[in-house]
């Protein structure tokens, strides 16, 4: 039988597949127990593109994890992202049911969420997330809980992510053919918010981005909710890619080089020290300075940085988070990247590192495991709602469970 006390987080990323394996006490603390990191060869971009390898990355960083925790483990709550998610804000109406008192209900509360989710959509999208960005009792606007208060016209301003469904089905598919269940999927860069910013952060008003290898994730909280989501398609293996071209080494060697002794600003570097470069087939290495590197490197960190700076811009929003930018993701691990990147936006900027959770914490100490350790911090909580029940999804059921992910209406009640 399932242990109802253990929780998985499946990070299924383009370079990496991370498993972390959470232990829920009964005074609900989370304590990492397993740590599974393996590379990812069957994706491209956030999306499968080979099951097959896909379903050896993911059967691997698990194993590496069981074994590390000393259990098996059945269910995941599994991650989601890529090029084929995108975000738009949409906003319903509907007039109070209780005519006696014109108190409202959480069924007026469901019911307005989901008239602003009925929006038309083509065939091989749906809804992944509506996230509630504020209510509007009458005129009154900017409320969070509605539940309880006098009104007669109810309206919910919410922020719906959608995706592609093949795209998500495959990802459940391998997920499936590996020997396990899903519990749930959650957008990528959600689940990191969950695990490294703080609530004031997003009460203040702040900016996540999550830089991976194939693209780059932007989630910007306003009042503590989520009122825009964005996805960049490019991410650090560009940067790998320039290496690898602008050094003739391959590209293995490359990725070394770059997480190693990467510099987002040239002249952050020191100019005497050198990098030993692998040649390409065979050829003899040769020595670099650290600087040629970072002539390599910011030029397209910089690009990076100035698409994510445009997308936030066309968002409309980007004056309304005084907290600024958390930075996280393995790329954004490069030295002098919030230097680079307090240049490009004009903010304050912070790695964010995942915390909140005891156990192996030196193990997930790094903004790689970002997205892990919040998939395990999201799942704690799916359990307690649910007093200890998994929800199972399925890939060949997928269309019909969407509607019913989740509506995050948890958040607020």
């Amino acid at each position: 039988m399932p242990r109802d006390d253990l929780v998985v987080g499946l990070d299924i990323g383009t370079s990496k597949v991370a498993a972390v394996i959470g232990d829920i006490s009964k005074e609900s603390e989370i304590q990492i127990i397993g740590v599974g990191l393996t590379p990812s060869k069957g994706l491209r971009k956030g999306v499968v593109v080979n099951l097959e390898a896909t379903m050896a990355s993911i059967e691997k960083a698990i194993e590496d994890a069981e074994v590390m925790a000393g259990v098996e483990v059945g269910s995941v709550f599994a991650g989601v992202a890529g090029g084929h998610i995108r975000g738009i804000n949409h906003h319903g109406v509907v007039i109070v049911s209780n005519r006696k008192n014109r108190s409202i209900t959480e069924a007026d509360v469901k019911r307005v969420v989901n008239q602003a989710k009925a929006i038309e959509m083509p065939i091989e999208r749906e809804i992944l997330e509506a996230l509630p960005r504020e209510f509007i009792v009458d005129d009154q606007t900017g409320i969070r809980d509605p539940v309880g208060m006098s009104g007669t016209r109810l309206e919910a301003l919410i922020h719906i992510v959608t995706g592609a469904v093949t795209s998500i089905q495959n990802i459940v598919k391998a997920i499936n053919n590996s020997g396990l269940t899903v519990e749930d999927i959650v957008l990528q860069p959600l689940a990191s918010s969950e695990s490294v910013l703080e609530q004031d952060e997003k009460d203040l008003g702040v900016i996540l981005i999550d830089i991976g290898a194939g693209t780059s994730d932007i989630v910007i909280y306003v009042n503590g909710a989520v009122w825009h989501t964005g996805v960049i398609p490019i991410g650090g293996d560009q940067i790998t890619s320039d290496i690898a071209i602008g050094l003739r080494t391959p590209l293995p060697s490359a990725e070394k080089i770059k997480k190693a002794f990467g510099c987002a600003l040239t002249n952050y570097t020191n100019g005497s020290e050198t990098v030993e470069v692998p040649g390409v087939g065979g050829r003899q290495s040769r020595n670099i300075t650290k600087r040629m590197l970072a002539k390599i490197i910011e030029p397209r960190m910089s690009e990076i940085l100035q698409l994510i700076h445009r997308e936030i811009q066309t968002s409309g929003y980007s004056d309304m988070t005084p907290a600024g930018i958390v930075l996280t993701g393995g790329a954004s691990m490069l030295d002098a990247t919030p230097e680079l990147a307090e240049r490009v936006f004009g903010l304050p900027v912070r790695i964010g590192y995942p915390d909140k959770v005891t156990g192996l914490t030196e193990m997930v100490n790094d903004p790689l495991y970002a997205t892990g350790v919040g998939l395990i911090l999201h799942g704690a909580r799916e359990r307690r709602m649910g007093n200890g029940s998994r929800r199972i999804i399925k890939a060949n059921h997928f269309n019909r469970i969407l509607g019913r992910m989740k509506d995050w209406l948890s958040d607020y009640f």
